[in-house]
């Protein structure tokens, strides 16, 4: 079986993963990771989410996340577009 790897990350993704870490989240980058898997993990406050991150206006999942999304039993997946949605995560995280 040979594993894919996705050769690139969403155009977005740098100022996501900066607004992130300047307000103090730690953010591991798994979008490498193919098979589905998010493109984030992200720790704020002692709460761990994986997040997808995608364009805005293309917030559609595709078949692998979405069989990710469905067979993660319990995962905390988020989908953030912008800066905006990523530090309004943040906040619930925080809560």
């Amino acid at each position: 079986m040979t594993r894919h790897y996705s050769a690139k990350a969403d155009a977005n993704q740098p100022e996501i993963v900066a607004a992130f870490r300047a307000a103090g989240a730690s953010v591991g980058l798994i979008h490498r990771a193919g098979y589905g898997i998010p493109d984030l993990i992200v720790g704020y406050r002692g709460v761990d989410r994986q997040v997808e991150v995608k364009m805005p206006g293309k917030l559609g999942l595709t078949a692998k996340e979405s069989d990710y999304h469905r067979d993660w039993l319990g995962a905390q997946v988020a989908i953030v577009s912008t800066v905006a949605e990523a530090l309004e995560l943040l906040a619930q995280m925080g809560n």
